[in-house]
């Protein structure tokens, strides 16, 4: 396999079948069990192969001068980021949901919490 096919490979992020399975297996953050919310919601991005935006900080904007493989790649980071958003959102208790500021962004969501 030539290193261009593994690159486009690598960073194909799928759409999870069983999303709301993992998020029904993820303790509900209530403000008291952070420590056991975070580590559950990080080993569940993980098995969903949705880590990337925790493992890796946004890849630089799309331009014309950058290869496709680097497009590949922020296209992957962007739907992980979405992806993860909405897994984590999912996982907070609505008192607490409601009083976060928005953000679209896994890593500033992460910090508010």
């Amino acid at each position: 396999m030539s290193q261009n096919a593994y690159m486009k490979f690598y960073y194909i992020v799928p759409v999870p079948n069983s999303l709301n399975s993992h998020v029904s297996s993820v303790p509900i953050f209530n403000g008291l069990n952070f420590s056991n919310w975070n580590e559950q919601v990080q080993f569940h991005l993980g098995v969903l192969d949705l880590d990337l935006v925790i493992l890796e900080e946004k890849p630089a904007t799309i331009t014309d001068a950058i290869s496709i493989e680097e497009k590949a790649h922020y296209k992957a980071w962007e739907r992980s980021n979405r992806l993860s958003l909405m897994f984590m959102r999912m996982t907070v208790t609505n008192n607490i949901k409601t009083t976060l500021p928005k953000t679209d962004n896994v890593k500033e969501f992460m910090g508010f919490v």
